[in-house]
């Protein structure tokens, strides 16, 4: 049904491979040459919802396995997911006999919203008469939630609507200098607002954390923060790691040699900003203005938690490149660098070396970074990585597996 209603991006590749086997039966030699040819021509394919951007899959492996602590923590993140603004309905494939039961689920959804309303459709394998007709039943009736909510159109809405995740990955030594602080002035003009930021990662704020505890706008948040990042580290500790270890050989290549020196660019991305809320893993967004929220640095993991959170659209910078995307979060990528904004320009959507060029200033890049966001709000620009359909997700799994 993704192929068949318009929502695949692979046709290219299927058509790529396609050529290699008629040269390869042609007997024709595989010389890099063949990378130049061009797709067959495929007939456009209109999309039949109109109104329906996507169809989206949460593929992981975290239904049976691990602990009972995991299946709690799976059930929050996938409540946050089908209760995430950006979705329109849901449709849940069980197995039957797995620690997170549907019912758990369900119970977690309504805890989360009690005015849930969205088409949710159950199918349960061990409760079906064959593989086959579980997969015809899902695929009907999700057609028909399709059309269901393809009835929905977009209507306007204020910027304080907005909740926005600041993230970064693959950072090099133009981060905290360029791409950084463009996204921090945008996050301070969204807040200023009154719509939600949400910066994470909290591996990434070691060494940075006497000034964001300083921004905190009372003790009890402070001390929220304060016991994530002790409770975080000595998890990290407990298996022989920790915070310090943090920075990745790309990072450490290009300057980054420390966590302390890698969080007090990364810390940038959240503006000057009083923090409001600090928020744990899943917990949602629900002030107007910063919030912390508690998230591995890991690219995935982290806009994985921050689209759990409420983030309606992630601005990712990056200055070694980096492919990451979200399936129910449009995920921006802002480069730190024009090399790499040049070298990479099929994944990146905005290039902050103007700044590092002394062309523009902080505040000029991030009121264009801003106008961006707004434009990928109101569905006038789509971000490279969804037209990519890099949909990563992946759940944090914080206990050990049984």
């Amino acid at each position: 049904m993704h192929n068949t209603l318009g929502y695949t991006v692979t046709d290219k590749y299927r058509s790529f491979s396609k050529q290699l086997l008629e040269a390869y039966e042609g007997g024709t030699p595989l010389e890099d040459s063949l990378l130049d040819l061009q797709p067959v021509a495929h007939p456009s394919k209109n999309r039949v919802f109109k109104n329906v951007d996507g169809i989206k899959f949460l593929n992981h492996q975290g239904g049976c396995g691990g602990t009972r602590q995991d299946a709690d923590l799976l059930s929050n993140l996938l409540a946050a997911y089908a209760d995430h603004p950006n979705v329109g309905g849901i449709t849940v494939l069980s197995l039957g006999c797995q620690h997170l039961q549907t019912s758990d689920f369900l119970a977690d959804l309504k805890r989360r919203n009690p005015d849930f309303d969205k088409p949710v459709l159950i199918f349960e394998q061990q409760q079906s008469k064959s593989e086959e007709r579980l997969i015809k039943e899902a695929i009907l009736h999700t057609f028909k939630g399709l059309q269901q909510i393809n009835q929905q159109e977009r209507q306007p809405a204020p910027l304080r609507a907005l909740c926005v995740g600041v993230k970064c990955g693959g950072s090099d030594g133009f981060s905290g200098i360029s791409a950084n602080p463009a996204v921090g002035y945008a996050s301070d003009m969204l807040v200023a607002l009154g719509a939600k930021v949400l910066l994470a990662e909290f591996p990434e704020l070691c060494g940075a954390e006497q000034n964001l505890i300083d921004r905190c706008v009372d003790e009890s948040t402070a001390n929220k923060f304060i016991r994530l990042m002790r409770e975080y580290d000595a998890q990290a500790h407990a298996v022989g790691s920790g915070f310090y270890m943090n920075p990745s050989p790309g990072n450490i290549k290009d300057g980054l040699i420390t966590d302390a020196i890698k969080s007090t660019g990364a810390a940038k991305k959240g503006g000057t900003s009083p923090v409001v809320d600090v928020l744990d893993y899943t917990e949602p967004a629900k002030l107007p203005g910063l919030s912390l929220v508690c998230t591995p640095g890991n690219d995935v993991e982290a806009t994985t938690g921050k689209a759990a959170s409420g983030a309606t659209l992630i601005l990712f910078t990056t200055g070694l490149g980096t492919p990451t995307g979200n399936p129910v979060c449009p995920v921006i990528k802002v480069a730190t660098n024009t090399a790499l904004a040049d070298r990479m320009g099929d994944i990146i959507d905005i290039d902050t070396g103007p700044v590092i060029r002394a062309e523009k200033t902080i505040s000029e890049m991030g009121l264009e970074i801003l106008e961006y966001c707004i434009k990928a709000a109101s569905g006038e620009v789509v971000p490279k990585a969804v037209l990519l359909n890099q949909d990563d997700f992946i759940p944090w799994k914080r206990g050990v597996s049984l």
